[in-house]
Protein backbone atom coordinates (compact mmCIF):
# COMPACT_ATOMS: atom_id res chain seq x y z
CA UNK A 1 0.00 0.00 0.00
CA UNK A 2 1.49 3.18 -1.37
CA UNK A 3 0.73 6.73 -0.45
CA UNK A 4 1.01 9.19 -3.23
CA UNK A 5 3.92 10.63 -1.84
CA UNK A 6 5.48 7.27 -1.90
CA UNK A 7 4.15 6.85 -5.62
CA UNK A 8 5.87 9.97 -6.48
CA UNK A 9 9.12 9.99 -4.46
CA UNK A 10 12.35 11.05 -6.15
CA UNK A 11 14.57 8.29 -4.70
CA UNK A 12 17.49 10.98 -5.54
CA UNK A 13 16.26 13.25 -3.47
CA UNK A 14 14.79 12.29 -0.02
CA UNK A 15 13.53 14.64 2.70
CA UNK A 16 16.35 16.93 1.63
CA UNK A 17 14.62 19.97 3.68
CA UNK A 18 17.01 21.68 6.34
CA UNK A 19 15.81 19.62 9.73
CA UNK A 20 16.08 21.86 12.60
CA UNK A 21 13.78 24.56 11.82
CA UNK A 22 14.55 26.59 14.85
CA UNK A 23 18.35 26.86 14.39
CA UNK A 24 19.23 26.63 11.02
CA UNK A 25 22.50 27.40 9.44
CA UNK A 26 23.60 27.59 5.76
CA UNK A 27 26.42 25.17 6.46
CA UNK A 28 24.34 21.64 5.62
CA UNK A 29 24.98 18.54 3.51
CA UNK A 30 21.70 16.33 3.92
CA UNK A 31 23.12 12.69 3.72
CA UNK A 32 19.61 11.06 3.20
CA UNK A 33 19.87 8.60 0.05
CA UNK A 34 21.25 5.29 -1.21
CA UNK A 35 23.27 3.61 1.65
CA UNK A 36 24.74 0.17 2.18
CA UNK A 37 23.49 -2.21 4.57
CA UNK A 38 24.06 -5.17 5.87
CA UNK A 39 21.92 -7.71 8.90
CA UNK A 40 24.63 -9.76 11.00
CA UNK A 41 23.71 -11.95 14.22
CA UNK A 42 27.14 -11.14 15.44
CA UNK A 43 29.14 -8.01 16.62
CA UNK A 44 31.12 -7.45 13.48
CA UNK A 45 30.76 -5.73 10.19
CA UNK A 46 29.36 -8.42 7.80
CA UNK A 47 32.44 -8.91 4.93
CA UNK A 48 29.81 -8.90 2.31
CA UNK A 49 25.66 -9.39 1.68
CA UNK A 50 22.79 -7.16 2.19
CA UNK A 51 22.38 -4.13 -0.33
CA UNK A 52 21.35 -1.02 -0.49
CA UNK A 53 19.26 0.81 1.97
CA UNK A 54 17.16 3.75 1.02
CA UNK A 55 17.88 5.69 4.26
CA UNK A 56 15.75 7.48 6.80
CA UNK A 57 13.50 4.88 5.88
CA UNK A 58 13.78 1.59 8.23
CA UNK A 59 14.68 -1.70 6.59
CA UNK A 60 11.32 -2.74 7.77
CA UNK A 61 9.16 -0.33 5.44
CA UNK A 62 8.08 -0.47 1.60
CA UNK A 63 10.38 2.78 1.00
CA UNK A 64 13.72 1.72 2.11
CA UNK A 65 13.74 -1.04 -0.97
CA UNK A 66 14.44 -3.54 1.51
CA UNK A 67 12.01 -4.89 3.74
CA UNK A 68 13.13 -6.70 5.83
CA UNK A 69 12.47 -7.56 9.81
CA UNK A 70 15.59 -6.71 12.31
CA UNK A 71 14.57 -9.48 15.00
CA UNK A 72 15.93 -8.95 18.70
CA UNK A 73 19.81 -10.52 18.94
CA UNK A 74 20.79 -9.01 15.04
CA UNK A 75 22.91 -6.29 14.58
CA UNK A 76 21.66 -3.96 11.51
CA UNK A 77 24.85 -2.41 9.60
CA UNK A 78 24.72 0.54 7.92
CA UNK A 79 27.43 1.91 5.32
CA UNK A 80 28.81 4.68 2.75
CA UNK A 81 31.41 6.90 2.15
CA UNK A 82 30.73 10.75 2.78
CA UNK A 83 32.32 13.25 0.28
CA UNK A 84 32.20 16.89 1.72
CA UNK A 85 31.99 19.67 -0.79
CA UNK A 86 35.21 22.12 -1.59
CA UNK A 87 35.27 24.71 1.12
CA UNK A 88 32.90 22.78 3.57
CA UNK A 89 34.70 22.63 7.00
CA UNK A 90 34.80 25.61 8.32
CA UNK A 91 36.47 24.54 11.65
CA UNK A 92 34.35 21.79 13.47
CA UNK A 93 32.26 19.46 11.51
CA UNK A 94 29.11 18.04 13.70
CA UNK A 95 27.02 14.71 12.60
CA UNK A 96 23.67 14.85 13.24
CA UNK A 97 20.95 11.83 13.78
CA UNK A 98 16.90 12.84 14.11
CA UNK A 99 16.00 9.35 15.22
CA UNK A 100 17.74 5.80 15.13
CA UNK A 101 15.45 2.89 16.74
CA UNK A 102 16.49 1.75 19.58
CA UNK A 103 20.19 1.49 20.04
CA UNK A 104 22.59 2.98 17.76
CA UNK A 105 26.80 3.31 17.68
CA UNK A 106 28.28 5.52 15.06
CA UNK A 107 31.31 4.77 13.84
CA UNK A 108 33.91 7.49 11.91
CA UNK A 109 37.16 6.10 9.57
CA UNK A 110 36.70 2.71 12.16
CA UNK A 111 36.78 4.89 15.37
CA UNK A 112 33.37 5.18 17.60
CA UNK A 113 32.39 8.68 17.99
CA UNK A 114 28.98 8.31 19.60
CA UNK A 115 26.34 5.75 21.28
CA UNK A 116 23.15 6.58 21.64
CA UNK A 117 19.89 4.54 23.31
CA UNK A 118 16.25 5.84 22.68
CA UNK A 119 14.58 5.28 19.37
CA UNK A 120 12.65 8.47 19.49
CA UNK A 121 15.14 11.52 20.41
CA UNK A 122 18.12 13.18 18.13
CA UNK A 123 21.75 12.95 19.09
CA UNK A 124 24.90 14.40 17.51
CA UNK A 125 28.83 13.69 17.53
CA UNK A 126 31.67 16.24 16.91
CA UNK A 127 33.81 14.82 14.61
CA UNK A 128 36.35 17.09 13.75
CA UNK A 129 39.51 15.36 15.19
CA UNK A 130 38.89 12.16 13.36
CA UNK A 131 37.94 13.46 10.04
CA UNK A 132 40.61 16.73 10.68
CA UNK A 133 40.65 17.83 7.07
CA UNK A 134 39.82 15.08 4.84
CA UNK A 135 37.36 15.77 2.07
CA UNK A 136 35.95 12.20 2.72
CA UNK A 137 35.37 9.93 5.39
CA UNK A 138 33.84 6.42 5.82
CA UNK A 139 30.52 6.43 8.20
CA UNK A 140 29.21 3.15 9.89
CA UNK A 141 26.25 2.80 11.72
CA UNK A 142 25.79 -0.23 13.97
CA UNK A 143 22.35 -0.93 15.12
CA UNK A 144 20.64 -2.96 17.87
CA UNK A 145 16.32 -2.70 18.54
CA UNK A 146 14.50 -5.23 20.97
CA UNK A 147 11.18 -3.97 19.92
CA UNK A 148 8.74 -5.31 22.82
CA UNK A 149 11.28 -7.97 23.98
CA UNK A 150 13.39 -5.57 26.36
CA UNK A 151 12.44 -2.36 28.25
CA UNK A 152 13.30 0.19 25.78
CA UNK A 153 10.67 2.74 24.28
CA UNK A 154 8.74 1.43 21.57
CA UNK A 155 5.75 3.15 21.23
CA UNK A 156 2.99 1.02 19.62
CA UNK A 157 5.57 -1.48 17.93
CA UNK A 158 5.43 -5.02 18.02
CA UNK A 159 7.12 -7.98 16.62
CA UNK A 160 3.49 -9.63 16.11
CA UNK A 161 1.15 -6.70 15.96
CA UNK A 162 -2.63 -6.67 15.67
CA UNK A 163 -5.66 -4.78 17.00
CA UNK A 164 -3.91 -1.21 18.05
CA UNK A 165 -0.66 -2.65 17.50
CA UNK A 166 1.21 -2.05 15.01
CA UNK A 167 4.63 -3.23 12.89
CA UNK A 168 7.77 -3.04 14.54
CA UNK A 169 10.64 -1.23 12.93
CA UNK A 170 14.06 -0.24 13.70
CA UNK A 171 17.23 1.93 12.42
CA UNK A 172 17.41 4.83 10.75
CA UNK A 173 13.97 6.85 10.38
CA UNK A 174 14.74 10.31 10.46
CA UNK A 175 17.18 12.46 8.51
CA UNK A 176 20.78 12.18 8.71
CA UNK A 177 23.04 15.56 8.50
CA UNK A 178 26.56 17.13 8.47
CA UNK A 179 27.15 20.50 9.78
CA UNK A 180 30.02 23.18 9.89
CA UNK A 181 30.43 25.70 12.23
CA UNK A 182 32.84 28.08 12.98
CA UNK A 183 35.21 26.89 16.44
CA UNK A 184 33.46 29.08 18.53
CA UNK A 185 29.49 28.92 17.45
CA UNK A 186 25.77 28.52 19.09
CA UNK A 187 25.23 25.15 20.46
CA UNK A 188 22.01 25.79 21.28
CA UNK A 189 19.32 28.16 22.34
CA UNK A 190 16.13 28.46 24.52
CA UNK A 191 13.35 30.84 23.94
CA UNK A 192 11.18 31.44 26.62
CA UNK A 193 7.83 34.07 25.97
CA UNK A 194 6.80 36.07 28.71
CA UNK A 195 3.41 36.63 26.97
CA UNK A 196 1.92 38.62 30.83
CA UNK A 197 4.73 40.92 30.14
CA UNK A 198 6.02 41.26 26.73
CA UNK A 199 9.19 39.81 26.62
CA UNK A 200 10.93 36.95 25.15
CA UNK A 201 13.62 35.48 26.99
CA UNK A 202 17.03 34.47 25.32
CA UNK A 203 19.36 32.32 26.52
CA UNK A 204 22.59 30.85 23.76
CA UNK A 205 24.77 28.30 24.93
CA UNK A 206 27.78 29.16 24.15
CA UNK A 207 30.60 31.85 25.06
CA UNK A 208 31.09 35.22 24.10
CA UNK A 209 29.46 37.91 22.77
CA UNK A 210 26.14 37.27 21.14
CA UNK A 211 23.54 39.61 18.74
CA UNK A 212 20.23 38.97 18.42
CA UNK A 213 17.95 40.87 15.54
CA UNK A 214 14.87 41.10 16.19
CA UNK A 215 11.63 43.18 14.40
CA UNK A 216 14.55 45.38 12.79
CA UNK A 217 16.80 45.99 15.75
CA UNK A 218 19.83 44.26 17.42
CA UNK A 219 20.67 43.57 20.90
CA UNK A 220 23.94 42.72 22.22
CA UNK A 221 24.16 40.39 25.45
CA UNK A 222 26.79 37.50 26.49
CA UNK A 223 25.77 34.11 25.68
CA UNK A 224 25.70 31.52 28.64
CA UNK A 225 23.25 34.13 30.61
CA UNK A 226 19.93 34.91 30.13
CA UNK A 227 18.60 38.21 28.11
CA UNK A 228 14.72 39.19 28.11
CA UNK A 229 14.02 41.39 24.75
CA UNK A 230 10.58 43.75 24.79
CA UNK A 231 8.63 42.83 21.96
CA UNK A 232 7.65 46.15 20.10
CA UNK A 233 4.62 44.62 18.54
CA UNK A 234 3.01 41.99 20.41
CA UNK A 235 1.08 39.98 18.66
CA UNK A 236 -0.20 36.42 20.54
CA UNK A 237 0.00 33.17 19.14
CA UNK A 238 -3.03 30.62 18.45
CA UNK A 239 -4.44 28.31 15.97
CA UNK A 240 -6.18 31.44 14.94
CA UNK A 241 -3.78 33.67 14.44
CA UNK A 242 -0.15 31.60 14.23
CA UNK A 243 2.26 34.54 14.03
CA UNK A 244 5.43 33.84 14.27
CA UNK A 245 8.20 36.13 15.10
CA UNK A 246 11.69 35.69 13.15
CA UNK A 247 15.26 35.70 14.91
CA UNK A 248 18.42 36.02 13.48
CA UNK A 249 21.59 35.45 16.28
CA UNK A 250 25.23 35.87 15.53
CA UNK A 251 27.88 34.64 17.88
CA UNK A 252 31.35 35.56 16.31
CA UNK A 253 31.14 33.81 12.81
CA UNK A 254 28.44 31.89 13.70
CA UNK A 255 25.02 32.73 12.26
CA UNK A 256 21.72 31.04 13.16
CA UNK A 257 18.10 31.89 12.35
CA UNK A 258 15.07 30.72 14.41
CA UNK A 259 11.54 32.23 14.81
CA UNK A 260 9.34 32.15 18.17
CA UNK A 261 6.10 33.02 19.05
CA UNK A 262 4.28 34.65 22.19
CA UNK A 263 2.08 32.21 23.92
CA UNK A 264 0.51 30.99 27.36
CA UNK A 265 -0.83 27.62 28.55
CA UNK A 266 -2.16 27.59 32.26
CA UNK A 267 -4.91 25.81 33.65
CA UNK A 268 -7.08 28.23 35.67
CA UNK A 269 -11.05 29.27 37.09
CA UNK A 270 -13.37 30.08 34.26
CA UNK A 271 -15.84 33.23 35.20
CA UNK A 272 -18.15 30.18 36.85
CA UNK A 273 -15.21 29.21 38.55
CA UNK A 274 -14.75 26.20 36.69
CA UNK A 275 -10.80 24.81 36.03
CA UNK A 276 -10.75 25.15 32.40
CA UNK A 277 -7.40 25.22 29.96
CA UNK A 278 -6.78 28.77 29.04
CA UNK A 279 -4.44 29.76 26.09
CA UNK A 280 -3.31 33.28 26.39
CA UNK A 281 -4.68 33.74 29.80
CA UNK A 282 -8.49 33.11 28.20
CA UNK A 283 -10.43 29.90 27.98
CA UNK A 284 -9.77 27.58 25.24
CA UNK A 285 -11.30 24.50 24.22
CA UNK A 286 -8.92 21.99 22.85
CA UNK A 287 -11.11 20.57 20.17
CA UNK A 288 -8.51 17.56 19.32
CA UNK A 289 -8.01 14.27 17.21
CA UNK A 290 -5.42 12.03 17.96
CA UNK A 291 -2.59 11.38 15.49
CA UNK A 292 -0.23 8.30 15.27
CA UNK A 293 1.78 9.32 12.37
CA UNK A 294 2.27 5.86 11.01
CA UNK A 295 2.42 6.03 7.01
CA UNK A 296 2.09 1.94 5.59
CA UNK A 297 5.24 2.43 2.78
CA UNK A 298 7.28 4.86 5.59
CA UNK A 299 5.86 3.46 8.43
CA UNK A 300 7.40 5.93 11.14
CA UNK A 301 8.54 7.53 8.69
CA UNK A 302 6.82 10.52 6.39
CA UNK A 303 7.45 9.51 2.77
CA UNK A 304 7.86 13.23 2.45
CA UNK A 305 8.00 16.93 3.95
CA UNK A 306 4.36 17.30 2.02
CA UNK A 307 2.85 14.34 3.29
CA UNK A 308 3.62 15.61 6.80
CA UNK A 309 1.96 19.18 5.95
CA UNK A 310 -1.26 16.97 4.68
CA UNK A 311 -2.12 15.51 7.42
CA UNK A 312 -1.71 18.96 9.33
CA UNK A 313 -3.88 20.83 6.93
CA UNK A 314 -6.07 18.27 6.69
CA UNK A 315 -6.76 18.10 10.48
CA UNK A 316 -7.22 21.89 10.59
CA UNK A 317 -9.85 21.60 7.55
CA UNK A 318 -11.48 19.20 9.02
CA UNK A 319 -11.97 21.86 12.30
CA UNK A 320 -9.92 20.43 14.73
CA UNK A 321 -7.14 22.82 16.71
CA UNK A 322 -5.21 20.26 18.69
CA UNK A 323 -3.15 17.26 17.23
CA UNK A 324 -2.44 14.87 20.21
CA UNK A 325 0.75 12.87 18.86
CA UNK A 326 0.15 9.31 20.28
CA UNK A 327 3.06 6.86 21.12
CA UNK A 328 5.39 8.84 18.85
CA UNK A 329 7.68 12.06 18.14
CA UNK A 330 8.02 13.44 15.08
CA UNK A 331 11.08 15.43 13.33
CA UNK A 332 11.00 19.12 14.14
CA UNK A 333 9.67 20.02 10.88
CA UNK A 334 6.11 18.51 11.72
CA UNK A 335 6.25 20.60 14.84
CA UNK A 336 7.25 23.73 12.58
CA UNK A 337 4.51 22.80 10.09
CA UNK A 338 1.85 23.02 13.60
CA UNK A 339 3.70 26.62 14.21
CA UNK A 340 3.40 28.34 11.13
CA UNK A 341 -0.14 26.62 10.25
CA UNK A 342 -1.88 26.87 13.61
CA UNK A 343 -2.34 23.44 15.31
CA UNK A 344 -1.98 22.65 19.30
CA UNK A 345 0.18 19.62 19.76
CA UNK A 346 -0.37 17.15 22.54
CA UNK A 347 2.71 15.39 23.08
CA UNK A 348 3.19 11.57 24.16
CA UNK A 349 5.72 10.27 25.36
CA UNK A 350 6.09 6.84 23.73
CA UNK A 351 5.59 4.04 26.22
CA UNK A 352 8.52 1.18 27.29
CA UNK A 353 8.53 -1.58 30.02
CA UNK A 354 8.98 -4.73 29.99
CA UNK A 355 6.83 -7.27 27.15
CA UNK A 356 3.56 -7.85 29.25
CA UNK A 357 3.50 -4.10 30.04
CA UNK A 358 -0.04 -3.23 28.73
CA UNK A 359 -1.66 -6.22 30.51
CA UNK A 360 -2.87 -6.11 33.80
CA UNK A 361 -3.31 -3.29 34.67
CA UNK A 362 -5.74 -1.99 31.85
CA UNK A 363 -9.53 -3.12 33.07
CA UNK A 364 -8.86 -1.75 36.54
CA UNK A 365 -10.24 1.79 35.98
CA UNK A 366 -13.07 1.01 33.92
CA UNK A 367 -14.73 -0.88 37.51
CA UNK A 368 -13.10 2.37 39.27
CA UNK A 369 -9.53 0.65 40.71
CA UNK A 370 -6.45 2.69 40.15
CA UNK A 371 -3.36 0.84 40.77
CA UNK A 372 -0.46 2.82 42.58
CA UNK A 373 1.99 3.20 39.89
CA UNK A 374 5.04 2.45 42.17
CA UNK A 375 4.12 -0.93 42.00
CA UNK A 376 6.69 -1.70 39.34
CA UNK A 377 5.20 -4.82 38.93
CA UNK A 378 2.03 -4.82 38.14
CA UNK A 379 3.34 -1.95 35.27
CA UNK A 380 5.78 -4.09 34.03
CA UNK A 381 8.57 -1.92 35.24
CA UNK A 382 10.68 -4.15 37.66
CA UNK A 383 13.95 -2.84 35.35
CA UNK A 384 15.18 -0.03 37.29
CA UNK A 385 17.74 0.43 34.56
CA UNK A 386 15.03 1.00 32.65
CA UNK A 387 12.99 3.38 34.80
CA UNK A 388 15.85 5.83 34.82
CA UNK A 389 16.33 5.23 30.92
CA UNK A 390 12.74 6.67 30.49
CA UNK A 391 13.39 9.53 32.46
CA UNK A 392 16.31 10.18 30.79
CA UNK A 393 14.74 10.20 27.50
CA UNK A 394 11.74 12.11 28.44
CA UNK A 395 14.25 15.17 29.51
CA UNK A 396 15.29 14.72 25.97
CA UNK A 397 12.20 14.88 24.18
CA UNK A 398 11.49 17.78 26.25
CA UNK A 399 14.52 19.62 25.45
CA UNK A 400 13.94 18.62 22.25
CA UNK A 401 11.12 20.16 21.65
CA UNK A 402 10.74 22.57 24.13
CA UNK A 403 11.14 25.52 21.58
CA UNK A 404 7.90 24.33 19.55
CA UNK A 405 5.34 27.32 20.37
CA UNK A 406 2.74 24.49 19.18
CA UNK A 407 3.21 22.37 22.13
CA UNK A 408 0.92 22.61 24.60
CA UNK A 409 0.94 19.24 26.99
CA UNK A 410 2.75 16.76 27.50
CA UNK A 411 1.94 13.16 28.27
CA UNK A 412 4.64 10.95 30.09
CA UNK A 413 1.82 7.72 30.60
CA UNK A 414 -1.45 6.41 28.21
CA UNK A 415 -3.33 3.56 29.76
CA UNK A 416 -1.07 2.85 31.87
CA UNK A 417 1.56 1.33 29.78
CA UNK A 418 5.08 0.98 31.03
CA UNK A 419 3.80 3.65 34.25
CA UNK A 420 5.93 4.38 36.94
CA UNK A 421 6.23 7.20 39.93
CA UNK A 422 4.42 9.42 37.92
CA UNK A 423 4.71 11.94 40.51
CA UNK A 424 8.46 12.06 40.40
CA UNK A 425 8.22 11.73 36.26
CA UNK A 426 5.95 14.89 35.98
CA UNK A 427 8.63 16.71 38.90
CA UNK A 428 11.23 15.99 36.44
CA UNK A 429 9.35 17.46 34.07
CA UNK A 430 8.56 20.79 35.69
CA UNK A 431 11.58 21.24 36.64
CA UNK A 432 12.70 21.11 32.58
CA UNK A 433 9.79 23.05 31.59
CA UNK A 434 7.02 25.13 33.97
CA UNK A 435 5.15 26.42 30.99
CA UNK A 436 3.41 23.69 29.45
CA UNK A 437 0.43 21.80 31.04
CA UNK A 438 1.35 18.08 31.84
CA UNK A 439 -1.68 15.08 31.83
CA UNK A 440 0.20 12.31 34.07
CA UNK A 441 -1.80 9.73 33.02
CA UNK A 442 -3.89 9.73 29.88
CA UNK A 443 -7.11 7.65 30.55
CA UNK A 444 -5.96 5.44 33.43
CA UNK A 445 -4.20 5.00 36.57
CA UNK A 446 -4.72 8.77 37.82
CA UNK A 447 -2.27 8.92 40.66
CA UNK A 448 -4.76 11.95 41.78
CA UNK A 449 -2.41 14.96 41.69
CA UNK A 450 -1.83 17.78 38.97
CA UNK A 451 -3.85 20.06 37.38
CA UNK A 452 -5.99 17.83 35.00
CA UNK A 453 -7.91 14.71 35.05
CA UNK A 454 -8.03 12.45 31.72
CA UNK A 455 -10.31 10.10 30.57
CA UNK A 456 -10.83 7.86 27.69
CA UNK A 457 -14.49 6.63 26.86
CA UNK A 458 -15.44 5.10 24.00
CA UNK A 459 -19.54 4.47 25.20
CA UNK A 460 -21.62 7.03 26.03
CA UNK A 461 -19.86 10.12 28.25
CA UNK A 462 -21.26 11.66 30.52
CA UNK A 463 -19.17 14.54 32.00
CA UNK A 464 -18.59 14.37 35.88
CA UNK A 465 -16.70 17.36 37.77
CA UNK A 466 -13.11 16.33 39.23
CA UNK A 467 -13.45 15.64 43.13
CA UNK A 468 -9.95 17.35 42.85
CA UNK A 469 -11.35 20.45 41.14
CA UNK A 470 -8.67 19.80 38.66
CA UNK A 471 -9.63 20.40 34.37
CA UNK A 472 -11.26 17.51 33.03
CA UNK A 473 -9.87 16.02 29.60
CA UNK A 474 -11.71 13.60 27.17
CA UNK A 475 -8.46 12.50 26.03
CA UNK A 476 -9.59 9.93 23.98
CA UNK A 477 -13.49 8.69 22.50
CA UNK A 478 -14.93 7.98 19.21
CA UNK A 479 -13.06 5.14 17.41
CA UNK A 480 -15.67 4.73 15.45
CA UNK A 481 -14.58 1.77 12.39
CA UNK A 482 -15.66 2.66 9.33
CA UNK A 483 -13.93 0.50 6.15
CA UNK A 484 -12.73 1.45 3.12
CA UNK A 485 -12.74 -1.26 0.38
CA UNK A 486 -9.26 -0.77 -1.90
CA UNK A 487 -7.47 1.25 1.06
CA UNK A 488 -7.08 -1.03 3.68
CA UNK A 489 -3.82 -3.32 5.54
CA UNK A 490 -5.78 -6.53 5.83
CA UNK A 491 -8.84 -7.78 6.17
CA UNK A 492 -8.57 -7.84 10.26
CA UNK A 493 -10.05 -4.45 11.37
CA UNK A 494 -10.22 -2.98 14.70
CA UNK A 495 -12.45 -0.16 16.24
CA UNK A 496 -14.85 0.14 19.23
CA UNK A 497 -18.15 0.74 17.09
CA UNK A 498 -18.86 -0.59 13.22
CA UNK A 499 -20.51 1.80 10.88
CA UNK A 500 -21.23 0.10 7.50
CA UNK A 501 -21.80 3.85 5.43
CA UNK A 502 -20.14 6.99 5.08
CA UNK A 503 -23.52 8.42 5.78
CA UNK A 504 -23.65 6.73 9.08
CA UNK A 505 -20.07 7.77 10.37
CA UNK A 506 -20.98 10.35 9.76
CA UNK A 507 -24.43 10.80 11.87
CA UNK A 508 -22.50 9.31 14.05
CA UNK A 509 -20.23 11.83 14.52
CA UNK A 510 -22.62 14.53 14.75
CA UNK A 511 -24.19 12.84 17.36
CA UNK A 512 -21.35 12.45 19.65
CA UNK A 513 -20.68 15.74 19.20
CA UNK A 514 -24.10 16.99 19.70
CA UNK A 515 -25.31 15.21 22.29
CA UNK A 516 -22.16 14.14 23.98
CA UNK A 517 -19.72 16.88 23.59
CA UNK A 518 -21.52 20.04 23.18
CA UNK A 519 -23.30 19.72 26.76
CA UNK A 520 -19.67 18.02 28.35
CA UNK A 521 -17.87 21.95 27.53
CA UNK A 522 -20.92 23.51 28.43
CA UNK A 523 -20.62 21.89 31.90
CA UNK A 524 -16.71 22.32 32.08
CA UNK A 525 -15.01 19.84 29.93
CA UNK A 526 -11.74 20.96 28.60
CA UNK A 527 -10.71 19.12 26.02
CA UNK A 528 -11.75 16.16 23.53
CA UNK A 529 -9.50 14.32 21.49
CA UNK A 530 -11.39 12.08 18.73
CA UNK A 531 -9.60 8.83 17.71
CA UNK A 532 -8.39 9.11 14.87
CA UNK A 533 -6.66 11.09 11.82
CA UNK A 534 -5.91 8.13 10.31
CA UNK A 535 -6.73 4.17 9.91
CA UNK A 536 -3.56 2.36 10.75
CA UNK A 537 -2.68 -1.05 10.04
CA UNK A 538 -5.74 -2.88 11.24
CA UNK A 539 -7.20 0.41 13.45
CA UNK A 540 -9.59 1.31 11.11
CA UNK A 541 -11.56 4.32 12.99
CA UNK A 542 -9.63 6.82 11.25
CA UNK A 543 -11.49 9.72 9.01
CA UNK A 544 -8.98 9.34 6.58
CA UNK A 545 -8.04 6.23 5.36
CA UNK A 546 -4.60 4.68 5.80
CA UNK A 547 -2.96 5.43 2.19
CA UNK A 548 -4.80 9.45 2.79
CA UNK A 549 -6.32 9.01 -0.48
CA UNK A 550 -10.11 8.70 0.87
CA UNK A 551 -11.73 10.95 3.37
CA UNK A 552 -14.81 9.25 4.94
CA UNK A 553 -16.11 12.34 5.70
CA UNK A 554 -16.11 15.47 3.53
CA UNK A 555 -13.51 17.84 5.63
CA UNK A 556 -16.20 21.13 5.35
CA UNK A 557 -19.04 18.60 6.75
CA UNK A 558 -17.14 17.53 9.55
CA UNK A 559 -15.74 21.52 10.08
CA UNK A 560 -19.55 22.17 9.81
CA UNK A 561 -20.07 19.14 12.80
CA UNK A 562 -16.97 20.67 15.46
CA UNK A 563 -17.94 24.18 14.51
Amino acid sequence: MLTPWGETLDRENVLQEYPRPQLRRDSFLNLNGLWNYAISAELAAPAEGGGEILVPFSPESVLSGVSKILMPGEFLWYRRRVTMPEGFNRGRLLLHFGAVDQEATVIINGIEVAHHIGGFTPFSADITDIVAQAQEFELGVCVRDETDCGGHTRGKQRLNPGGIWHSAQSGIWQTVWLESVPQNYIKGVRLIPHLDVGTIEIWVAGSGTCRAELEGEEHEFEAGSPVSIKIKKLRAWSPETPFLYDLKLRLGEDEVFSYFAMRSFSVDSDMDGVRRLFLNGKPYFHNGVLDQGHWPDGLLTAPSDEAMIFDIEAAKKMGFNTIRKHMKIEPLRFYYHCDRLGMLVWQDMPCGGERSAVSAPLQAPVVGAYIKDNRYGAFSRRDERGRAQFVFEIREMINHLYNSPCVAMWVPFNEGWGQFDSKMVCDTIYKTDKSRIIDHASGAHDQFFGETSSKHVYKKYIYKPDKLGRAVLLSEFGGLLHRVEGHCFSEKEFGYRKLDSANSLKYAIWNLYTSQIKPARELGLSAAIYTQLCDVEEELSGIMTYDRKVKKIPAEVLATIIK
